[in-house]
This record gives structure tokens, sequence and C-alpha cells, in this order.
């Protein structure tokens, strides 16, 4: 693999948009991304040179629920194992920092639900059905 320089702090909000924006996912505005970046549990992102190529990030409480979020690999980076790196990370992080009982989630876009089974996510349904609502 490339040499990558990977870091623990999210990205500019500005960088964070637009990648988001690049991978197809929905566009944030600038002071939503100020202040959930911020609020992150954890990040995880991968810059080639300058430019970030991938990233991915935990929210939530940080004891009782953990959400897996922003999973994203620029499209001319895809293939080159980025999306598994950036799993191993954030599952390194939540394998000591849950505590017995702590419920980790993640909405999985087609096809990366493949990926993330791979780490041990599992579809909730029919026990519970995924709901969301947007604004």
């Amino acid at each position: 693999m490339k040499d990558f320089k990977i870091t623990y702090d999210p990205p500019n909000e500005v960088e964070y948009i637009n990648l988001r924006l690049e991978t197809g996912m929905s566009g944030k505005s600038l002071e939503a991304a100020q202040i959930g970046l911020k609020n992150s549990l954890f990040a995880v992102t991968i810059y080639d040179e300058f430019a970030l190529v991938a990233m991915g990030r935990i929210i939530g409480d940080g004891g009782a629920f953990f959400q897996v979020v922003d999973i994203a690999v620029k499209p001319s980076f895809q293939g080159r194992g980025l999306g598994k790196l950036i799993m191993k990370e954030l599952m390194n992080y939540l394998n000591e920092h849950t505590y017995e009982g702590s419920y980790v989630s993640l909405i999985a876009d087609e096809p990366a639900n493949n990926l993330y089974e791979q780490y041990g996510f599992a579809y909730t349904y029919p026990e519970s059905h995924g709901m969301y609502r947007k604004y």
C-alpha cells in the first residue's frame, strides 16, 4: 500500500463536506459539520500528500451507545484497502472503549454492508428496524 498519512483527528469542515459529496453521501451545512466534527468520540482520517482521501468517525455518548459514521473513501482511491484500514482503527477504538451492554450501530449502504459484516456487524431485522428522520 502506498504511504498515506493517517491521523486521529477529524478533518476540517470543508474537507469533510467535500469528501462526503464526492463519495455520494449527503451534504451537510458548514455549521452542522463544525459542531458534529468537534463532538466526535474518535476519528480516523487518511491523507494523500495534503488531500483528504478517506475518513471514518465514531459518535455517541461514550458509554452505552456508539455509532460508526462517515466511512468514506474518495472514488479514485477505492479498492486500495483504505476502507478496511479505517474499520480496523475504528474497531480497535471500540474494543478498548466499550462496556458490557454497549450498543454499536451503523447504517450500511450497499455494497459497504459487505465490509461491515467482516467486522461482526449484523442486520437488526427482524428483531428491530432501523429508522431515521431527516431534516
